[in-house]
C-alpha cells in the first residue's frame, strides 16, 4: 500500500511509530514488575532480547498495530491519546499471553522466524509467562489514573472471556470432521474468528475510546468497528498460512495445510463443491498429515475450488464494514483518518 499522507503525520507507519513511543515506556515498566524469569520470558517474546536474556536491537517487536488502536481510539473521542496507555499496555500484554499460549496448544514451534517461546525456555515455563501476561494486563488497567479505569477493566474481561471462547471452538474444530454431518460451516468459523482475533483488535480501539471517555454507543461502534478488522485480519492471516512467502510468515509454505488446520480458504473450498471440492476432500480425509507433492496438489485444489478468492472476498467485505462503522461515528476527523488509514494497512500483507 503506498504511504498515507493527511495532518499530523505523513504515513501510516508515522503513526505507529508515534503510539510505540508513546507506550513503550509504561510497557517496559509493566514487564519490568514481573518476576525476573518470567519478565525475560516476556521480553523475549516482545522481541527485546534473545533467549539467554540479552537485549536484542535486532529484535522482531511486530508493528504495534493494537497499541495504536488503543491511542488513536482515544484520539478519536476527542481525548488525548497518552489517556489510553494503560489500555494499550494491557492489550499488547494481553496479545503476547495469548500468542504463548496459543502456540503452545497449537504445537507451533516457530514465532517471528525464532523459537517460540515453549521451545526456548519450555512448556511449563512458558504457561506461566503467559499467565504473567494475564495478571498484569489486569493490574496495569485496575491502576490507571482514570476515573473510567473500572469500566475498562469491564471491558477487557469481556474480551478474556471472548479469547477462551474463540480458541475453544478452535481446537474444538480439528476434532471435527471436513464433511458430512458435523462439519464446520464457514458462519462458525466467522463467529469463532469473531471473538478468537477480532476482540482484542475491538478490544483495544474500545478500551481507548472507555479511557477517553466515550458514550457507550460510541465505545460499541468502534468496537465493532473493530472486531470486523479482526475477521478481516484472520482471514488474510490464513491466505498467508497457505500461500505466505516464508520470508515474512516465518512458517514454510502451505503450513496450514501440511498441518491439516481447518481454515477459510480450505472450508470455502469444500463447500464450493464440484470436482475440485471433493478431490480436495478425499486427500484431506486420508489418514494422517500431508506431506510433500500432497500438500502442494491440496493447495492447488482449494484456488481451483475458489477457496483463495472466496477468502480474499471474505477479507475484503468485513475490512469495507469496519471502515463504514468509523465513517458512521461521529469522530475527531484526524484520528477518525488515521484509524481508517491504519485499517487498510493492516490487511497489506502481500495477499
Amino acid at each position: 500500500m503506498a504511504a498515507v499522507s493527511h495532518g499530523r503525520h505523513s504515513t501510516v507507519p508515522g503513526v505507529l511509530a508515534r503510539c510505540r513511543e508513546l507506550v513503550r515506556p509504561a510497557l517496559v515498566e509493566a514487564v519490568g514488575r514481573l518476576h525476573p524469569w518470567t519478565g525475560e520470558m516476556a521480553a523475549y517474546a516482545l522481541g527485546w532480547s534473545d533467549a539467554a536474556g540479552t537485549p536484542d536491537p535486532g529484535g522482531s517487536e511486530g508493528k504495534g498495530v493494537r497499541q495504536a488502536l488503543a491511542v488513536l481510539g482515544a484520539e478519536a473521542v476527542g481525548a488525548d491519546g497518552s489517556v489510553a496507555v494503560a489500555g494499550a499496555v494491557a492489550t499488547e500484554l494481553v496479545h503476547t499471553f495469548s500468542l504463548l499460549h496459543d502456540d503452545i496448544m497449537d504445537g507451533d514451534g516457530l514465532r517471528r522466524q525464532r523459537p517460540a517461546v515453549w521451545k526456548a525456555y519450555g512448556t511449563g515455563p512458558a504457561v506461566l509467562a503467559g499467565d504473567a501476561l494475564h495478571a498484569m494486563a489486569v493490574q496495569t488497567l485496575a491502576e490507571a489514573p482514570s476515573p473510567w479505569a473500572a469500566a475498562a477493566v469491564r471491558h477487557l474481561c469481556g474480551t478474556l472471556n471472548a479469547l477462551v471462547c474463540g480458541q475453544a471452538d478452535d481446537l474444538r474444530f480439528e476434532q471435527r470432521p471436513w464433511t458430512g454431518s458435523g462439519a464446520v460451516e464457514l458462519e462458525q468459523y466467522r463467529s469463532m474468528a469473531e471473538q478468537k482475533t477480532g476482540a482484542l483488535l475491538g478490544s483495544a480501539i474500545g478500551l481507548g475510546a472507555v479511557l477517553g471517555g466515550a458514550p457507550a454507543r460510541t465505545v460499541s461502534v468502534l468496537e465493532q468497528a473493530g472486531r470486523h478488522l479482526g475477521i478481516a485480519f484472520q482471514a488474510v492471516d490464513d491466505l498467508l498460512g497457505i500461500w505466505g512467502d516464508p520470508a515474512v510468515t516465518g512458517k514454510p509454505v502451505h503450513s496450514d495445510l501440511r498441518q491439516c488446520k481447518k481454515t477459510y480458504p480450505v472450508l470455502a473450498a469444500l463447500a464450493a463443491g464440484g470436482t475440485a471440492a471433493r478431490e480436495l476432500a478425499e486427500l484431506l480425509e486420508s489418514p494422517g498429515q500431508l506431506h510433500g507433492t500432497a500438500v502442494a496438489h491440496a493447495a492447488v485444489l482449494v484456488e481451483e475450488a475458489g477457496g483463495r478468492a472466496a477468502t480474499r472476498d471474505e477479507a475484503r467485505r468485513h475490512l469495507d464494514t469496519a471502515r463504514r462503522g468509523l465513517r458512521e461515528a461521529a469522530l475527531a476527523p484526524e484520528a477518525a483518518r488515521d484509524l481508517d488509514a491504519l485499517f487498510t494497512y493492516v490487511l497489506d500483507r502481500s495477499w
